[in-house]
């Protein structure tokens, strides 16, 4: 096997580890009535914020209509809210609402929590190795998504 196909192996099996901590991390989360697809919605806000309809359908690929009734639910939740291009009023962009960042803020404190418990007994230089390779990846495998 050559190294890039260990590479492929290695990311694939990273990939489905990935899966499963961010299950394991988001179980019992504090943030009310949400669905899961919901939650990820706003997940993915909180990172990457504003986009459009047609973005977040494609980064969590679903259909259009699908990604608009999610939406609307979250926004009739207060959770998030939509905003006009200035440049283009037929464009619009959705972003976390004020109470969306609030309680985004409290999920991902939750998380945290989580994450800190799990790498607490990591040396300081596997810590530091570790988040050197996860921004090797971010420029390179997802490029600049970290």
């Amino acid at each position: 096997m050559d190294a890039k196909d260990k590479l492929f192996r290695q990311m694939v099996s990273h990939i489905a580890a990935s899966h499963q901590l961010h299950y394991d991390m988001t179980k019992g989360m504090p943030i009310g009535d949400i669905t899961p697809l919901q939650y990820e919605i706003l997940e993915l806000l909180t990172v990457k914020q504003p986009m459009t309809l047609s973005e977040i359908s494609d980064c969590k690929g679903i259909s259009m209509p699908n990604t608009s009734r999610e939406l609307r639910k979250l926004t009739e939740k207060g959770l998030c809210e939509k905003v006009e291009d200035p440049e283009d009023r037929r464009k619009q962009y959705i972003r976390l609402s004020a109470f969306g960042e609030e309680k985004m803020g409290m999920a991902f404190g939750h998380m945290r929590q989580l994450f800190l418990q799990q790498i607490e007994h990591v040396p300081e230089e596997d810590v530091a190795r570790i988040s050197e390779a996860l921004e090797v990846l971010g420029t390179t495998i997802f490029r600049g998504n970290s």
